[in-house]
C-alpha cells in the first residue's frame, strides 16, 4: 500500500494566533502543524503545515469556483428602474394617506404670475418641511398601531393566566414576561423582577411595550454580577484552574485564554500551562499542539506533589492556566482529588473557575454547581452561547449562587471566539437571541 501524497504549505501572518486562524480558515481542521517560524526580518510569523495533496487540490478548485461565482454575481446585478423609484416615493404616499386622514397641509401663498427665485425657494422649503412633518406623523401612527397589535396578541396569552401568585401583569408587560419565561427564567425570579418593575417604573414609561422592555433590560442587567478583567501590575501573578463536567469545552477555553493573555491584550504576558488531564491523551495532544503554535510552555502533572513543584518552576510566568480532566458532577471521589491539588500549597492562591455549557438544563446546572461547590468556586465561565436559545437557565444559576461571570466562549475558533463577560450582551441574548453583532 503506497503512502498518501502530502503537500507542505506556508501560511503567513502577523502573530502565531493569526496564522493559526488563517490556516484553519483556508484548509480546515484536518491539517498537520509542523513548525512556527518568526521571520524577524519581515516582521511576520510563518506557520508550516502539511495537508494531503488531493485535499489541497480540492480546496484550491473550490476557491477558484467561489471566485468565479462571486464575479458572475457582481456582473449580473440589475439596476433599479424608474418604475421602482415610483414605488419608493414615500413622500407622495405620505401625502395621500394624510389627506385621507384629514391632515391638512400647511397653507402656501404662491403667485404664479409674479414668481421669482426667492419665492420658489421658500415654497420648496415649506413643502419639504410639510412633507417631513407628515412622514413623522405617519411613522408615529404606524409605531403606535404596531405596539397596539402586540398588546392585543399578548392579551390573548395573558387571559390564560392574568394572575400569577397574586401578580397582576398589565398587557404592556405581557410580551417581556412571555419572552423571558420561554427563555427558561424561573417564575420565582421573573415574578420578583416584574414586581420591582411595576413598583418603581414611572407611569409615563408604561405607555408601550418597547419602553417596558428597555426598563426591564436595565433592571435585569444590574442584577448580574461580573468579574472584570484587570491588567496585572508589578509582580502580581494569577493562577487559574478551569474545572467542570466532561464536554463543556474546558481545554478549548483554556487555549483561547492562553492566546488572549500572551498575544491579544495591551500587554503581552508570560503564560504557562499545566494539564492534570492525564486520562485523555487526545486532549493532552490537542493542548500541546496549541501551546507549540503559540510558543508557550506546558507541563503534564499526575499528582499533588508534582503539581507544587511545577508551580514553583513556572514562577516566572504572569499567568498560569491549569486544565483539568472532565469530572462527572456525580463522581465525588474524583472531585475530591481536585481539592487535593488546590490545597497542595496553601501559600498560593488559585482562582477556581467553573466552566458550564449554556445548552445544559437548569436542573443539571444546579447539580453541577452543588457538587463542584466544595472547590470554592470563584467565577463562572460560560461556553456554547452560540448553541442555545435558552439563556434563562444560566440567569437562574447566577441568581441562585451569586457567583460572578468572568468569560464567555462564543464559538469554536481559537483564539478569537472568547470575550470578557458582558452582562448587557447576556441580557440581549436572553431577549433577542444570540448574535455575534452584539459582541
Amino acid at each position: 500500500m503506497s503512502d498518501v501524497a502530502k503537500r507542505t504549505v506556508i501560511v503567513v501572518g502577523n502573530s502565531p494566533s493569526e496564522v493559526l486562524k488563517k490556516a484553519r480558515q483556508m484548509y480546515g481542521d484536518d491539517i498537520t502543524f509542523k513548525q512556527t517560524i518568526e521571520n524577524k526580518k519581515k516582521k511576520q510569523f510563518e506557520l508550516e503545515i502539511e495537508i494531503e495533496e488531493s485535499e489541497y487540490k480540492n480546496i484550491e478548485l473550490k476557491r477558484k469556483l467561489e471566485a468565479a461565482s462571486s464575479l458572475n454575481a457582481k456582473t449580473s446585478q440589475t439596476k433599479v428602474t424608474p418604475n421602482t423609484d415610483v414605488l419608493l416615493n414615500i413622500s407622495e404616499a405620505a401625502r395621500q394617506i394624510s389627506k385621507i386622514a384629514n391632515v391638512e397641509e400647511a397653507p402656501f401663498e404662491f403667485n404664479r404670475y409674479n414668481e421669482n427665485k426667492t419665492q420658489t425657494q421658500t415654497f420648496v422649503k415649506q413643502r419639504n418641511e410639510a412633507e417631513q412633518l407628515e412622514i413623522k406623523q405617519l411613522k408615529e401612527q404606524i409605531a403606535k398601531l404596531t405596539d397596539n397589535m402586540k398588546l392585543i396578541q399578548n392579551m390573548f396569552w395573558e387571559e390564560k393566566a392574568i394572575f400569577r401568585e397574586g401578580l397582576n401583569i398589565p398587557p404592556e408587560f405581557a410580551e417581556i414576561y412571555k419572552i423571558s419565561k420561554n427563555s427558561g427564567m424561573s417564575s420565582q425570579y421573573l415574578d420578583n423582577i416584574m414586581k420591582m418593575t411595576l413598583e418603581y417604573m414611572p407611569l409615563k414609561m408604561r405607555q408601550n411595550s418597547e419602553t417596558v422592555k428597555k426598563y426591564f433590560r436595565v433592571l435585569l442587567t444590574r442584577m448580574i454580577p461580573i468579574r472584570h478583567e484587570k491588567e496585572l501590575s508589578g509582580n502580581n501573578k494569577k493562577i487559574m484552574m478551569l474545572v467542570g463536567p466532561t464536554g463543556v469545552g474546558k481545554t478549548t477555553t483554556l487555549a483561547k485564554l492562553a492566546a488572549r493573555y500572551a498575544y491579544m491584550m495591551n500587554k503581552r504576558y508570560k503564560v504557562g500551562i499545566i494539564t492534570l488531564d492525564t486520562y485523555r491523551m487526545g486532549a493532552v495532544e490537542q493542548l500541546m499542539s496549541y501551546a507549540k503554535i503559540m510558543k508557550l510552555g506546558i507541563e503534564v502533572v499526575s499528582d499533588p506533589p508534582e503539581f507544587v513543584s511545577t508551580l514553583n518552576s513556572l514562577r516566572h510566568c504572569d499567568y498560569i492556566l491549569i486544565d483539568t480532566v472532565g469530572r462527572s458532577q456525580n463522581d465525588k471521589s474524583k472531585i475530591d482529588i481536585l481539592k487535593d491539588y488546590i490545597n497542595a500549597d496553601t501559600s498560593l492562591t488559585i482562582d477556581v473557575n467553573l466552566v458550564v455549557s449554556l445548552n445544559t438544563k437548569y436542573e443539571d446546572l444546579k447539580d453541577i454547581y452543588n457538587n463542584f461547590e466544595d472547590l470554592n468556586i470563584d467565577t463562572l465561565m460560560l461556553t456554547k452561547l452560540d448553541e442555545t436559545c435558552c439563556f434563562g437557565n444560566i440567569l437562574n444559576l447566577i441568581f441562585d449562587t451569586k457567583k460572578p461571570l468572568s468569560y464567555f466562549s462564543i464559538g469554536q475558533d481559537v483564539p478569537n471566539d472568547i470575550m470578557v463577560a458582558d452582562k448587557e450582551f447576556l441580557v440581549n441574548c436572553l431577549l433577542n437571541g444570540f448574535s455575534r453583532n452584539k459582541k
